[in-house]
């Protein structure tokens, strides 16, 4: 009995023969008749164009995935704009998709109802689930609040939010022959499978903490009794006003908010995305109101560092199982924190887990893991929404 998996990549103009060309490589390289096709694509393409061109190769193979703000291979991240498919087949691991519509109507049911319509599909147990949700139109806290309502407290969930290449307008979600937005795609597991999950961010605190006065879901009204964008004007100056009228995301890369967490010493991460007139911050996930917030700092060194300890926890999970391939969900900062080195990260998770065994990712709006990645004790695997932070999952 055997999991095999392998990945391909497609560049090019032409949306339907990209597709279609990264398909073939990954089946070319499999050899088996795969029962799964994870796709990531950039916004670049037309995304009806593009999916139409991987089911002229995948047939009625499960397709699933997302658009994305980067691409990750086994070979690394993509430089150009690309797609970048894994196919998976599996004598152990079964598979189910579903998806839950009209995030922007009630995040947290879209969440119930894509982990319902999962369970409902599936022909045994599910083990973990992959989601891939989009952020922009919704909280993406209360996605995975919804999904745990459906599936229990402390079930394994790991995903990545879809991306748009850094423009922050418009996601796609794909299952099938169908491209959506506004939506979330659920990915389910079950059968004979070991998961190894490693979650970290190397982000720091600078200066001192300001507490949420004031919040409502995923807006951020107050800090410390003043407009929330008070803690970028302190520590910027002209820099942060100018964001009144851009997208505060992209000052944001290497500057987030972090949250005092009570599990452990790595703060959870947000990232604001907008700012309006009065200095209320949207962020991807919701700040509750009374936590501590820091600006917080990011470095290069520290990214690298903790990503090859992510993907070693990752692996220790697995309690000496062979891994068979590897899902990165890498947030769009980090990306942007690494410039053309990107590749640094990649090479430090293949470090621990090794160069030989298949990877897919993307650069994403925002993750989905349980809090430092805990699967092997169960009663303590608490799912997250993360900003700006590597989750790594392993499956052998």
């Amino acid at each position: 009995m055997s999991t095999l998996a392998a990945v391909g990549i497609g560049v090019g103009s032409d949306a339907y023969l990209a597709a279609a060309n990264a398909c073939n490589e990954a089946l070319e390289t499999l050899k088996k008749t795969p029962h799964l096709y994870i796709v990531y694509a950039s916004v670049a393409y037309d995304q009806t164009k593009m999916l139409a061109g991987i089911r002229s190769v995948s047939g009625d193979a499960l397709v699933v995935g997302c658009s994305t703000a980067g691409e990750i291979a086994t070979s690394g991240p993509i430089k150009d704009h690309s797609i970048v498919v894994m196919a998976i087949y599996s004598e152990t691991i079964k598979f189910c998709a579903a998806v839950g519509e009209n995030i922007k109507d009630g995040a947290e049911q879209a969440g119930e109802n894509v982990a319902n319509a999962v369970k409902a599909c599936a022909r045994e147990e599910l083990k973990s689930f992959v989601m891939f949700p989009d952020v922009l139109v919704g909280n993406g806290a209360d996605i995975v609040r919804g999904i745990l309502k459906s599936l229990g407290e402390y079930f394994p969930v790991v995903g990545g939010a879809a991306g748009d290449d850094f423009a922050f307008k418009t996601t796609y979600q794909y299952l099938n022959d169908k491209v959506y937005t506004g939506s979330v795609v659920g990915l389910g597991l079950s059968g004979d499978f070991k998961i190894g999950i490693g979650v970290k961010h190397g982000w720091m605190p600078i200066g001192k903490p300001h507490i949420a006065t004031k919040s409502a879901g995923s807006v951020l009204h107050e800090l410390d009794n003043k407009p929330a964008i008070t803690i970028y004007d302190e520590y910027f100056g002209d820099a942060a006003r100018e964001l009144r009228d851009q997208t505060l995301a992209k000052l944001a890369v290497t500057y987030p908010l972090g949250i005092s967490n009570s599990h452990g010493d790595e703060m959870l991460i947000r990232d604001p995305l907008t700012v309006d007139a009065s200095g209320s911050i949207t962020c991807a996930a919701e700040i509750p109101e009374g936590s501590e917030v820091y600006l917080m700092v990011g470095s290069r060194e520290e990214a690298v560092k903790v990503a090859k300890e992510a993907a070693a926890l990752a692996v220790e999970q697995l309690q000496g199982a062979e891994p068979k391939f590897v899902l990165v969900f890498n947030c769009i900062a980090r990306n942007k924190l690494f410039g053309d080195r990107g590749g640094d990260e990649i090479n430090a998770i293949q470090e621990s887990i090794g160069k030989q065994v298949p990877l897919i990712g993307f650069y994403t709006y925002g993750e989905q893991a349980p809090l430092y990645g805990e699967v092997k004790n169960l009663e303590k695997c608490s799912p997250g929404f993360h900003n700006e932070t590597v989750v790594i999952a392993v499956i052998a």
